[in-house]
């Protein structure tokens, strides 16, 4: 059996040079593996929750899928589609909302996050959160349970999303599985090796930095400008440098072999100077990335190509998903019309037997009484300080009989009430 690894893409901004070292090579490359069936998924769903500009959204959503098709993404080997392509990925959803419970949702960090921000800045707790944010775990469990996957890889600030679906299906399953598992608890799966690529200052290559190298959008020109920003230090060509210490080094590293890598640290080392250094780098980067650049400028000239290969994307993930989601609507009792048996006949109603009752009155003292199977009142006790007294009582009536009701007892027979009355009472009970 092949091991089912299922992977989300965001469609929010332009990919650069470090999403694609990070996270866009390393899955294309895990996805080229004989042993794995994977789904690859363009989360636009999500991204709704965060951008309100369906100008962005469409370019967002037709840069990222010629991203990683031009990257080598093979839509033969693996199932890509989009998310809003499958509608069965919206009704999972909402059968989950079902059975999860909405004090879970409250721990969600994303929300959490928000409601803290909120009330920092004093306003109320839940100003400008939609129900989109707050529920933004739940429709990533639907995207995952629907295909029922083994692994799932993420970052560690989405591990708590990963648990969240295990709960979720763990609840879904005992609920309406009927012995049987419906859905797989999936993994997350953290990489404790991909790269992260310095930006050009040197801390993580992130757009919130404005620190990035573009990966297609401007061209070869945009590259080559990135390139020469990156910050490095002021000695001169012919002078010695410290290869260990530098992130354009890291950089080069990334697309470089072990052999090339040593090459370019001892050239450093005496005296390579920067600007050759950031030409050698730019070289080597175009070496893997112009090939990939010039088919992703050829689909983003023809979206109708990138189009059919997501529909037809879509067509595998939903042979997929709705037989599993048919067996879900079923198990919940949503059928196609038929007979219902007839319930079976109830048990015979099981006979009254007497009962202590132990209660607590507006006084705060705690009470009891006896009585019989016909709910005749038998017994009825004054006042106790505690509960533990009134059940100390209970148990010596029980053990003892009518002989612990003495003058002095905190108990008295009812009115019209016999010894023996009580005494048949507690061996009726006691029998049982």
């Amino acid at each position: 059996m092949s091991l089912r690894v299922l992977t989300g893409i965001t469609t929010s901004g332009t990919p650069h040079l470090g999403n694609y070292v990070g996270a866009i090579r390393p899955a294309i490359v895990a996805s080229q593996s004989p042993d794995s069936d994977c789904f690859f998924f363009m989360a636009d769903y999500h991204a709704l929750i965060k951008c309100d500009d369906p100008a962005r959204i469409e370019r967002s959503r037709l840069e990222i899928a010629a991203t990683w098709l031009a990257a080598g993404l093979d839509p033969e080997r693996v199932t890509f589609y989009r998310q809003s392509d499958v509608p069965e990925v919206t009704e999972l959803n909402w059968l989950l909302t079902c059975v999860t419970a909405k004090g879970q949702m409250n721990r969600a960090h994303a929300y959490k996050a928000s409601t803290d921000a909120n009330e920092a800045a004093g306003e109320d707790p839940d100003a400008g959160i939609t129900m989109g944010l707050f529920c933004y775990p739940i429709l990533m469990a639907a995207d995952i349970l629907l295909f029922n996957p083994h692994k799932v890889p993420v970052g560690r600030d989405q591990i708590q999303h990963i648990e969240m679906a295990r709960d979720v299906a763990a609840r879904f399953n005992h609920l309406f599985g009927q012995g049987s598992d419906l859905f797989v608890l999936p993994e997350a799966h953290i990489e404790e090796h991909v790269a992260t690529l310095p930006g050009l200052d040197g801390r993580k290559m992130s757009k919130s930095y404005d620190n990035t190298i573009p990966l297609f959008e401007g061209g070869q020109k945009a590259m080559k400008e990135a390139i020469a920003k990156i910050v490095t230090n002021s000695l001169l060509p012919g002078e010695a440098k410290d290869p260990d210490n530098s992130h354009l080094v890291t950089i080069f590293e990334a697309f470089a072999s072990q052999e090339e890598t040593r090459q370019f640290k001892d050239e450093l080392r005496t005296g390579l100077g920067w600007g050759d250094a950031k030409k050698r780098l730019l070289d080597l980067i175009e070496r893997d990335i112009a090939p990939m650049r010039e088919r992703y400028n050829a689909l983003m000239a023809h979206p109708e190509e990138i189009e059919a290969l997501l529909q037809a994307g879509a067509a595998k993930a939903r042979a997929t998903a709705a037989p599993l989601l048919k067996k879900v609507r079923e198990s919940l009792g949503l059928r196609a019309m038929q007979a219902i048996a007839a319930p079976a006949a109830k048990a015979e109603k099981k006979a009254a037997l007497p009962l202590f009752k132990q209660f607590r009155l507006e006084d705060g003292l705690f009470y009891f009484n006896f009585s019989a199977a016909d709910g005749r009142l038998l017994l009825q006790s004054t006042g106790f300080a505690q509960g533990k007294e009134a059940g100390q009582w209970i148990a010596k009536l029980k053990k003892e009989g009518v002989a612990t009701i003495t003058a002095d007892a905190p108990v008295s027979l009812s009115e019209g009430v016999a010894p023996d009355d009580v005494s048949a009472a507690l061996a009726l009970l006691l029998a049982e």
